[in-house]
């Protein structure tokens, strides 16, 4: 694993700000250059039109303000399912999955259903792509029968090199080094809660993984103050940092990286974790517990964040390992919604990739409210 904090054994924190200046009463306060939500039709229609056909192999593949677009039709379509019955129309996707999955496939397969389209559903559990034919070969099959290819896999190339060939959209439901659709649902559900995001102050505990770097990315396409907190030795890949660092000095974010998860959570708005063993990664389960239990996930910790904050979990839980019962099933607890609103992110991600997409009249663009947060 690339580390990007290097020192002496000592916890050591590195904050990677933008070059905004913050004002000194509040650090976390967005600058009036931060409103980043979609503000006219004219740019939300621009957005649709520059998605359509396109890929979503990583969050990085957004610019700012095709995230909010994409942030802004996740809610309308949540808000008002029966407006997008018929967007996708006799519109195919497969999903071929080389991982198990709840979540991904049941969500991706309701949102395409109830957009209109059919979704088929193909296991790769048993043999990875490419092993019986080549992924060219299968990408210049799919794209004859189907309007749309979500993979679930195991390396990331697979997906890219895919994409790379295929001539119809290539989405990401899952890699070893992203899960951009993840991303999408979990920021979409904290403006469900806290209206604009720019300025809020999240943290991450735990495995610097493939959710870890798809959260970092939406965090500074977003202007929010991202902090991450893993083990040494278990950081995220410097590629990833420093491209959310570079995305960060557009929109007034920031990345903090420490080994300190007290440090962390403190005064956080939203406290994050994830399993600290990963799918194909089961090998290392009994080595990886001891070094991960400092950072779980417990009242004592949560007690460190704002009142107000919020517990996030991609799912599925290890509970006892990462994140305790308390936590999980407590009154600060939304794991389920974000689970939820996976299906109200994909289902807006396929509309407008495959050319569904439309703003609402009445359309509810929270990131361009004022935050309903307590400073």
């Amino acid at each position: 694993m690339d580390s990007p904090i290097n020192g002496s054994k000592e916890s050591k924190t590195i904050v990677m700000s933008s070059t905004r200046k913050q004002p000194a009463s509040d650090p976390a306060a967005p600058t009036a250059s931060a409103s980043l939500g979609i503000q006219s039709d004219t740019a939300f229609n621009q957005a649709i039109k520059d998605l359509a056909g396109r890929d979503l192999c990583s969050i990085s593949d957004l610019s700012v303000s095709e995230m909010a677009a994409i942030m802004e039709l996740s809610h309308s379509v949540k808000a008002q399912p029966e407006d997008f019955r018929h967007a996708l129309d006799a519109r195919q996707m497969v999903l071929i999955f080389e991982k198990d999955s709840l979540r991904t496939r049941l969500t991706f397969e309701a949102a395409m259903n109830t957009a209109g389209g059919n979704a088929i559903f193909v296991d790769q559990t048993k043999s990875p792509l490419g092993e019986r034919e080549s992924i060219p070969d299968v990408a210049r099959n799919l794209e004859r029968w189907m309007n749309v290819i979500v993979l679930r896999t195991y390396a990331h190339d697979t997906i890219t090199e895919m994409a790379a060939i295929a001539r119809v959209p290539v989405i990401n439901a899952l890699s070893d080094l992203e899960h951009p659709c993840q991303a999408i649902a979990d920021f979409m559900t904290l403006e469900e809660r806290f209206g604009s995001l720019a300025g809020l102050r999240f943290t991450y505990v735990g495995d610097g993984n493939n959710v870890c770097h798809s959260l970092m990315l939406a965090a500074a396409l977003l202007g929010v103050h991202c902090t991450v907190a893993t083990p040494r030795g278990f950081e995220p890949k410097l590629e990833i940092v420093h491209k959310a660092i570079e995305i960060a000095e557009n929109t007034g974010g920031s990345l903090t990286l420490t080994h300190d998860p007290l440090k962390a959570a403190t005064d956080a708005e939203a406290i994050y974790t994830d399993v600290c063993t990963s799918m194909g990664q089961e090998h290392e389960a009994a080595r990886r517990a001891p070094i991960f239990k400092p950072f779980q996930v417990n009242e004592d910790l949560m007690k460190r964040a704002r009142e107000s904050a919020v517990f996030m979990h991609c799912l599925p839980a290890h509970r006892g390992a990462e994140v305790t019962d308390a936590v999980m099933d407590g009154p600060q607890s939304v794991v389920f919604d974000q689970a939820e609103n996976r299906l109200h992110a994909q289902k807006a991600i396929t509309l407008m990739l495959l050319g569904g997409a439309r703003r609402l009249p009445n359309h509810r663009n929270p990131a361009a409210a004022p935050s309903r947060r307590r400073r």
